[in-house]
C-alpha cells in the first residue's frame, strides 16, 4: 500500500471507531502506532494490474530490485529469480524441480532439483558484435513471466518464460526486433548442454539434464522484421528419448490453462486488486499439481514440498476449494489426496500420517499427531458436500467417519482434542490441546450431519453427531476462552498468556461468541503487522496461512468494514508491491515461498467470507453475503460446485441486500436479505 493509501486507512479507522463504539478507546489509542507506521513508511506500489489478470512493472529509477516466482505444470516447477539492476539489465537464475525424478535419500524434499543462469542474449552477435548495455523497460505477469528490453543497435528483445503444462520442461521464447532503420544481420548460436547426474544419488540411477535452444543460425532483419528462437530445460532418465520442446505449441497449451482459470469462478467487485488478486490466486492454487505413480498429487512447492500431500496444504487448505473451480485435475487431486489418506485408517485408531510422502510411497510423521484427523474430517466433508456428487461421497464417508471417531477418542478432561502438535509442528508451543484442533473438529461434525442426511445415513448417527458439536461448542468456550492481553478473546492452549494468530480459526467455523474482542486482537499492535498477522505476539514470525483464516472469519463474523480494508491492504501489498503475486508461505522460514495451498486460501476468504457460502448439503448452501459500504454489487460468475455450474450476484437494494442465482442464464433464486438475515439455496 503506498503512502496515500495507508493514510486513508488511517483516516477510515479514525471514522470506524463511531461504528465500532463498544471498542474500549484504549484499544482504538494503542492501534494508532501501527497505523502511523504504515503511513510513514509505506512505499509506492511497484506494479500496476495491466488488465484482470495480468500486472506490469514500468522499469523507474527504483533500482537494483529482484524478486522470485514460482511456476509449475503437471512434471516440473520452477522458481525464477529475476530483476533489474541498478544499469537496467537483468539479473535472471532458474531453479528448476523435477519432482518424479527421486533422489536419495527418498524423503519429502527428494526432487531433482538444478540452477541454471543462462541468459542466451549475451551470446547474440548483431553486425558482428555482441548485444551490449541491456535496458530492461517492462516486466509482465501473467501466468508467464515476460521481459521487455532495449538493447544498443536497434534491437528489442522479449522473452516470455513458463512451464510446460505436461512436459517435464520449462520453456522460453525470444523475440528479436529490428526497430532501427536499416537491414541487420543476426547470429544465433547453437546452444546443447547434456549433463548427467551421480548414478549413486538417483533413485532411478543418473539422470540426464538437456538444455537445448532452437532455431539458431544467421538471420538478416529488415527493419521492423523480427527473429524468434527458443530456449528449453529438461531433465528425463536414462534410457528415455531427448526430445525438443515445441515451445509454441506449450505457450499455446500454457495460455489455454491459464484461461481456463481466469473463465471459471470469475470474482468481480468495484475493486480492481482484489479482482485482479483473486484471479493470479487461482492460478497459483491449481497449477501446483503433478502427476506421480500414486496419481496426482498437490503440491505445496518452495524447492521442498513436492509429489507429497500433506493433511493441513491438501486435504484442509485447498481441497475444499478446487470444486467452485471446477477444475476436473484438481478435482481429481483432491479425491486422490483423501484416498492416500483413507489407507491408513485402522482399527486401533493410531494417527494417520500429517504426510504422504514419495509419490505415495511412503509417510512423515515427524511432528506426531498434528490434528491431522480433525484437519482431514474437516476438509473431506466440505469437499464432499461442495462437489455435489454421491459416489464421492459415499467414497469419504468411512474416511470422515472415522476421523471423527479418533478425535472423540482422544477429548480431555475439559472436552477438546488432545494432539502431540499442531500445524506449525512445534515452532511454536501448542500445549496438549489447541484451539485450531478443536475448532477443526467442531466444524467437521456439523459438515458431518450435512453429508449424513444428504446420503441417508442412521439418524440417530447423525444426531450424536449434532450433539457432541454443541457440547464441543461449549467446551471451547470453557477451555479456551480467555481475557488475553486486554482482549476477550481466546488462549491458543492451556498455559498460553501470549496472542496467537490461530484465535481467528473459531471465527471462520461460525463461533463467534468472542468475536468483538477477537477481531479487536487480531488488527491490534500486538499481532498485525507490515505482512499480517504474527505468529505470535511480540515475534516478527508470519504465515500468511493464518492471515488468510482471519480474514476469511472477520468477514464471516459480519465485520465487513475492517474486513474490506485489511483485505485490500494484504491484498495490494501481496499482488502490487515488493513481492509478487502470490500470497506466501512464511517469513523468516522459507523467504516468503509461494507455496500454492496459501492461494487457495485467499480464494475462500471471498467465498466463504465476503460471500458467506457454507454447504449444507450435496446440493445446497446457505449464502450470507457481506456486501461492503459503498459497494453497489459484487458477483463471482460461472462458480461449479453441489453438481452444477452458477452465477452468484449480491447487489445494493434500498440498504439491504438482494441475492441473485442464476443457472444456464435461468434465476433460480432472487431473495432481498435483512442485515441478519441469510439465504439457503437448493438446487
Amino acid at each position: 500500500m503506498n503512502c496515500q493509501m495507508n493514510c486513508i486507512f488511517l483516516r477510515r479507522s479514525f471514522k470506524a471507531y463511531t461504528f465500532y463504539h463498544t471498542i474500549p478507546l484504549k484499544n482504538i489509542i494503542v492501534f494508532l502506532p501501527v497505523l502511523l507506521s504504515l503511513c510513514l513508511s509505506g512505499q509506492q506500489n511497484r506494479w500496476v494490474p495491466s488488465d484482470t489478470h495480468a500486472i506490469k512493472w514500468t522499469i523507474d529509477d527504483r533500482l537494483p530490485h529482484t524478486d522470485h516466482i514460482e511456476l509449475s505444470g503437471r512434471q516440473i516447477s520452477a522458481v525464477i529469480r529475476y530483476g533489474v539492476n541498478a544499469d537496467s539489465s537483468l539479473s535472471l537464475g532458474r531453479e528448476i524441480v523435477w519432482p518424479l525424478l527421486r533422489t536419495i535419500p527418498n524423503n519429502t524434499h527428494a526432487s531433482l532439483i538444478r540452477s541454471f543462469n543462462l541468459d542466451p542474449a549475451t551470446l547474440l552477435v548483431v553486425n558482428n558484435k555482441l548485444l551490449l548495455h541491456e535496458k530492461v523497460y517492462e516486466i509482465i505477469l501473467d501466468g508467464k513471466i515476460t521481459v521487455k528490453s532495449k538493447f544498443d543497435g536497434n534491437i528489442d528483445l522479449a522473452r516470455t518464460l513458463f512451464p510446460s503444462t505436461t512436459l517435464p520442461a520449462f520453456c522460453e521464447k525470444y523475440e528479436l526486433k529490428n526497430t532501427g532503420q536499416k537491414m541487420v544481420t543476426l547470429e544465433i548460436p547453437d546452444v546443447k548442454v547434456l549433463s548427467t547426474t551421480d548414478p549413486f544419488t538417483g533413485i532411478d540411477g543418473s539422470y540426464r539434464v538437456v538444455t537445448g535452444l532452437v532455431n539458431h543460425g544467421v538471420f538478416q532483419l529488415k527493419p521492423g522484421e523480427t527473429a524468434r528462437f527458443y530456449l528449453w530445460f529438461t531433465a528425463l532418465k536414462e534410457g528415455q528419448d531427448i526430445i525438443a520442446a515445441d515451445v509454441e505449441n506449450e505457450l499455446v497449451k500454457r495460455n489455454a490453462l491459464i484461461s481456463e482459470f481466469s473463465d471459471n469462478l470469475v470474482l468481480e467487485t468495484p475493486d480492481p486488486v482484489l479482482n485482479t488478486a483473486f484471479s493470479f490466486a487461482k492460478i497459483r492454487a491449481a497449477e501446483s499439481i503433478f502427476q506421480t505413480k500414486g496419481g496426482p498429487m498437490h503440491g505445496p512447492g518452495g524447492l521442498r514440498y513436492y509429489a507429497a500431500i500433506w493433511a493441513n496444504d491438501q486435504a484442509e487448505y485447498i481441497n475444499p476449494f478446487f470444486p467452485y473451480l471446477g477444475y476436473t485435475y484438481g478435482i481429481e487431486s483432491a479425491l486422490n489426496a483423501y484416498r492416500h489418506f483413507a489407507r491408513f485408517m485402522n482399527d486401533a485408531y493410531t494417527p494417520i500420517p500429517s504426510s504422504i510422502i514419495a509419490e505415495g510411497t511412503d509417510i512423515w510423521n515427524g511432528a506426531g499427531d498434528r490434528g491431522d484427523a480433525a484437519m482431514i474430517a474437516y476438509g473431506a466433508a466440505r469437499f464432499a458436500l461442495s462437489q455435489g456428487d454421491v459416489d464421492i461421497a459415499e467414497e469419504l464417508w468411512p474416511l470422515i467417519v472415522w476421523c471423527l471417531e479418533y478425535n472423540r477418542r482422544h477429548l480431555n478432561a475439559g472436552g477438546v482434542v488432545t494432539s502431540n502438535s499442531d500445524e506449525l509442528e512445534g515452532r511454536f508451543l501448542s500445549g496438549d490441546a489447541n484451539l485450531c484442533t478443536a475448532s477443526l473438529y467442531y466444524d467437521a461434525l456439523i459438515s458431518a450431519v450435512y453429508l449424513g442426511k444428504s446420503l441417508g445415513k442412521e439418524p440417530k448417527k447423525l444426531q450424536s453427531y449434532k450433539k457432541e458439536a454443541e457440547t464441543l461448542r461449549e467446551n471451547i468456550e470453557g477451555y479456551f476462552g480467555a481475557d488475553l492481553m486486554g482482549f476477550h478473546t481466546y488462549r491458543y492452549y492451556e498455559g498460553n498468556d501470549k496472542l496467537r494468530a490461530w484465535i481467528c480459526i473459531p471465527l471462520t467455523v461460525n463461533i463467534f461468541d468472542r468475536k468483538r474482542g477477537t477481531i479487536d486482537a487480531l488488527f491490534s499492535p500486538e499481532l498485525w503487522t507490515a505482512d499480517g498477522l504474527a505468529s505470535q505476539a511480540g515475534d516478527k514470525t508470519f504465515w500468511d496461512r493464518s492471515t488468510l483464516y482471519a480474514l476469511r472469519g472477520v468477514f464471516a463474523a459480519g465485520d465487513t468494514k475492517r474486513g474490506l480494508e485489511y483485505l485490500h491492504y494484504y491484498s495490494n501489498r501481496r499482488l502490487l508491491g515488493e513481492h509478487v503475486p502470490y500470497p506466501v508461505e512464511a517469513y523468516p522460514e522459507g523467504n516468503q515461498r509461494h507455496l500454492s495451498a496459501e492461494s487457495g486460501l485467499y480464494c475462500r476468504v471471498y467465498l466463504e467470507g465476503l460471500f458467506g457460502i457454507r454447504p449444507t448439503g450435496l446440493n445446497s448452501f446457505t449464502l450470507d453475503p457481506h456486501l461492503p459500504e459503498g459497494w453497489k454489487f459484487m458477483q463471482i460468475r460461472n462458480v461449479s460446485g453441489f453438481g452444477r455450474k452458477f452465477d452468484l450476484e449480491v447487489t445494493s437494494h434500498s440498504g439491504k441486500r438482494r441475492i441473485l442465482v442464476k443457472k444456464t442464464g435461468k434465476i433460480i433464486l432472487d431473495k432481498v436479505l435483512r442485515d441478519d438475515e441469510s439465504a439457503t439455496v437448493i438446487f
